[in-house]
């Protein structure tokens, strides 16, 4: 294995243990395709939790992009990670606008601003977590990828639904909300400290709310997803536990605005060998 894939596999394996567990289903050829994709994703999520205030963080996304729109640059700068994402890139003759989209959607990260519809974070869903299903489905299957694009939507949705609900104790702390406002308001918790114990009775119903939109996604999903052929289905293995979220989330109720969702490892391996062979 070439050092830089190297490089992305270690970053994968360390800081999103669910999608390196996911490659493991896939052919051992296509796998650094996908340790290169989700690498360059856990890459530009982080970009908020390493800089104090958003210009920084929009300089480094301005590099990504930078990087990929300039189709006659082969090394990137000397960085592994760009290295492994531009020999991807070319090598599976992906499209770089998806990458870009992702880049300009990854800006919302960046501020406290609150994500004014249930349409605009389905928006940003899509062109984040959908995209770069859509994308590890190209490098596993070109010829069949495009023919189930519209279940990477709903599986893209259905899986940062569950993020967001998993991350809800650091983001509202740190006063960042991807809860809709038209949501909030709808359920009257619109301006309040859902993570404050004084606010149990809204935060629950917050909680309700997301926890309905994601199932919605994810039912919408498994209706049509024993469609997915065998060799597109790694792509789709990172969805396999955001039911257990769901569920968790449900029975810890306002307290999952103060303590982490967590889903064990041991099941985390068993939803994914369930749905690696037997579909939805």
């Amino acid at each position: 294995m070439d050092d830089h894939i190297r490089h992305a596999m270690e970053l994968v394996r360390t800081v999103d243990p669910g999608r390196y567990l996911s490659t493991l289903y896939a052919p051992e050829h296509k796998r650094p395709a996908l340790y290169a994709l989700y690498a360059f994703n856990a890459e530009i999520a982080s970009v908020r939790d390493k800089v104090s205030e958003p210009m920084p963080g929009e300089i480094r996304l301005q590099w990504w992009r930078d990087v990929i729109a300039d189709e006659k640059t082969d090394g990137g700068g000397g960085n592994p990670l760009a290295q492994a994402l531009l020999e991807t890139i070319r090598r599976h003759e992906l499209p770089r606008q998806p990458f870009l989209n992702m880049l300009d959607a990854r800006v919302t990260d960046l501020y406290d601003d609150a994500i004014p519809t249930r349409n605009d974070l389905e928006g940003y869903l899509g062109e984040t977590r959908s995209a770069l299903i859509q994308l590890a489905a190209i490098c596993l299957e070109p010829s069949s990828a495009q023919e189930h694009a519209h279940l990477a939507g709903h599986a893209g949705c259905a899986q940062g639904v569950g993020e967001i609900i998993r991350r809800l104790p650091l983001t509202s702390r740190h006063g960042q909300s991807f809860i809709p406002a038209d949501i909030l308001s709808a359920v009257g918790a619109s301006d309040v400290a859902l993570h404050e114990p004084a606010q149990a009775q809204a935060a629950e119903r917050v909680l309700a709310a997301l926890i309905a939109l994601g199932r919605q996604h994810l039912s919408t999903f498994c209706r049509d997803g024993g469609s997915v052929p065998q060799n597109l289905r790694p792509a789709f293995l990172p969805l396999s536990s955001v039911a257990a979220v769901f569920d968790r989330a449900e029975r810890l109720g306002a307290r999952a605005f103060q303590e982490p969702v967590q889903v064990p490892l041991w099941l985390r391996h068993f939803h994914l060998l369930r749905h690696a062979m037997g579909g939805w």
